[in-house]
């Protein structure tokens, strides 16, 4: 996707050669005119599924799932929560995801009413590095034996091996803008 590759490239920020800060743009102050068009872009990619829900994680995620769903006909945006909470209350769907950023294990958690098997699942997240965030929410998918129709990725860092592994696995990942490389802090595009 072009714009999200020139803006990430007019308002980015590598920190540490391996650290991209969108944060003007897309995961802390949100530019809604780029979100539409990521959401855009993720309906045209996913056109061929029925898709009933997007899944996300929280937090970074849940605005661009939010803006993406206007485009699947509202389907429900439903995210998977890092911390238990008295509001979660009943049967939950679980699966560990490693933050390396913050160097934490969270215990994500879904309520199982909101998932079921009859949903057709789109999971949207800002970031794929590693995978771990997906691999986790792909797992809760499983649980509630829901079909997955793919991943929507707004930014995935090639380098980092996680969408390699999770192809390898057999699950569609569709990103709008791979980097090869941050190296001498300047983004470089596959």
């Amino acid at each position: 996707m072009e714009l999200l590759k020139k803006r990430i490239l007019q308002d980015g920020v590598v920190k540490d050669n391996d650290i991209l800060k969108v944060d003007s743009f897309l995961n802390h102050q949100m530019d809604i005119t780029l979100l539409n068009d990521i959401g855009r872009e993720f309906k045209a990619r996913f056109a061929d599924n029925p898709i009933t829900k997007i899944l996300t994680i929280e937090a970074s995620g849940i605005g661009i799932a939010a803006i993406t769903a206007q485009y699947f006909g509202n389907a429900p945006v439903v995210f998977a929560k890092k911390t238990q909470s008295s509001n979660l209350d009943g049967a939950l769907f679980t699966a560990p995801v490693h933050s390396f950023t913050k160097g934490v294990t969270y215990n994500v958690q879904v309520s199982q009413k909101f998932l079921t098997a009859q949903d057709t699942v789109l999971i949207v997240d800002d970031f794929l590095a590693r995978g771990q965030a997906l691999i986790g929410l792909i797992d809760i998918v499983r649980q509630s034996g829901a079909t997955l129709a793919g991943c929507g990725i707004v930014i995935e860092k090639v380098y980092q091996g996680g969408g390699t592994l999770l192809r390898s696995r057999g699950i569609r990942i569709e990103s709008l803008a791979r980097i090869a490389s941050l190296e001498s802090g300047s983004v470089t595009f596959l």
